[in-house]
């Protein structure tokens, strides 16, 4: 579509168009943008078909996960965040708002654990601040992909990959061997590692496991878990309830008081990257999420390092 690079008329374009834009940039497809705008998915597609048009340009390509920005749909889109920025901002004055309030959707990819834990609590705290707009979290404890979509923030265990995103550490949490005092008084405490082989092990599917920092190998050679779940919190439930020894993070084994086992034999350290897509990095949104995902871990950074 690159074939005339000649001026474009800023009269041939529509602001509307580039709200339509973002919108497929921020969840990576077009049914999902046309419910955020309150439109039909056909429309949506024909009128980023009109304003690649307009432009010359190709702005969106598909990929694995859904559609991504090419770098000339990047470029676009920093200049249209503010367009669009703009027009909220006139809505806010017509309507007697605050200036600071913001609106539309803004979208956060997490942990299981971690997602549930902290960035619930925290996304409940900017839609306290900022009542006008929707925050949706979708946990799921897995790799980022290369071609990231569907998210506008996402949290990470490890580094995730990709040029696409903007990374930063954000904490690090702990996890350990815990057991319920029913396990341990049925079938005894373990003194060593070597112990360990005795008793059942509760951890992730090695099969369905996409993380790798979480490789039951990395951490717990030689043991392979006797009750497995893709879900954490799955996980928590079967330690709770004595059917064997989870390797957990120390911020969901204490809250039901659980016992650790071999702490200084077992003591596994992670890192949480906070990642937004390049194109997300200046919408306000996602910078209120930032600040209260960093408020709420520091509020609870005893939970995450316990030690």
């Amino acid at each position: 579509m690159e074939t005339d690079r000649g001026a474009v008329d800023p009269r041939r374009l529509r602001a509307d168009d580039l709200r339509y834009l973002l919108a497929v940039a921020r969840t990576g497809r077009m049914v999902v943008a046309a419910d955020a705008l309150g439109v039909d998915h056909t429309t949506v597609s024909r009128r980023i078909a009109a304003l690649e048009k307009r432009l010359g340009l190709r702005l969106l390509e598909r990929g694995s996960e859904g559609w991504v920005l090419t770098d000339a749909g990047k470029n676009v889109s920093e200049h249209a965040r503010a367009i669009e920025e703009a027009l909220v901002r006139v809505a806010d004055a017509a309507s007697g708002q605050g200036a600071s309030s913001l609106h539309g959707t803004v979208r956060v990819s997490a942990p299981d654990g971690f997602g549930t834990v902290f960035a619930t609590p925290a996304l409940a705290r900017v839609r306290r601040s900022h009542p006008g707009l929707q925050v949706e979290l979708v946990t799921a404890t897995r790799q980022l992909t290369l071609h990231p979509t569907g998210f506008d923030l996402a949290l990470a265990i490890g580094r995730p990959p990709g040029r696409r995103l903007v990374t930063e550490h954000l904490t690090d949490y702990t996890l350990g061997l815990y057991a319920s005092d029913e396990y341990l008084e049925r079938c005894g405490v373990p003194e060593s590692l070597a112990d360990l082989q005795e008793h059942a092990l509760i951890f992730y599917i090695e099969s369905m496991l996409q993380v790798g920092d979480l490789d039951i190998e990395r951490h717990l050679p030689g043991l392979t878990p006797a009750f497995s779940s893709t879900n954490v919190f799955a996980q928590f439930e079967a330690t709770r309830v004595g059917a064997g020894i989870g390797l957990l993070p120390a911020f969901l084994a204490h809250r039901a008081r659980l016992r650790r086992l071999l702490a200084d034999e077992v003591a596994i350290r992670l890192p949480i990257t906070l990642a937004v897509r390049r194109e997300a990095v200046t919408h306000p949104a996602v910078r209120a999420v930032r600040d209260a995902l960093y408020q709420q871990l520091a509020d609870y950074a005893g939970e995450l390092l316990p030690e």
